[in-house]
């Protein structure tokens, strides 16, 4: 590789870095053809961009990007690869999931997910707990929703007069 076409990885990697919140490296060495296939197979069907990196060129892209990726680099080790998602526990629950079938890969070397930094794959529970937009925005929904029923079943069972009504919110 030429260090033109090294530069180009860097700068299209800094690009990709810049563009999502959510970056995981993984270790999928080890994994036959067919396992890998699959793997690849439920990246996509979740969502989550999964590419082999560079450990040198993705180190030299994260320092080039923007973003504090903290002692993220120093996973850079050995097979890596990268899985990118909007959502931030998507690539944690597709690991959990994908290892009931291969036991121990893939490993999770470290994540970059919602400005936090997680290194180590014993990591993994703590990224599949974290909540995605839409989780955070239907429980506040729910939340909401919630007194709006209460005064609501309130009025309804306080009967259609005026002082039946307001017996039933003076005891809420």
């Amino acid at each position: 590789m030429t260090r033109e076409e090294k530069s180009q990885v860097i700068q299209d990697l800094t690009a990709v870095l810049a563009d999502t919140n959510t970056v995981y490296l993984a270790d999928i060495s080890g994994l036959d053809a067919q396992t890998t296939s699959n793997l690849r197979r439920a990246c996509f069907k979740a969502g989550v961009q999964l590419s082999v990196v560079k450990n040198t060129l993705l180190a030299k892209a994260m320092e080039a990007s923007d973003k504090e990726f903290g002692d993220l680099p120093s996973v850079l080790k050995g097979n890596t690869s990268m899985m990118i998602s909007e959502a931030a526990n998507a690539p944690a629950k597709l690991i959990k999931e994908f290892r009931k079938k291969t036991k121990d890969r893939p490993l999770l070397k470290g994540a970059f997910a919602e400005e936090s930094v997680y290194i180590g794959d014993d990591q993994l529970d703590a990224l599949v707990d974290i909540k995605s937009r839409e989780e955070l925005i239907g429980e506040i929904i729910g939340l909401l929703q919630s007194p709006a029923k209460n005064v609501v079943s309130a009025l309804q069972s306080g009967g259609q007069t005026l002082s039946g009504i307001i017996k039933t919110l003076s005891e809420k």
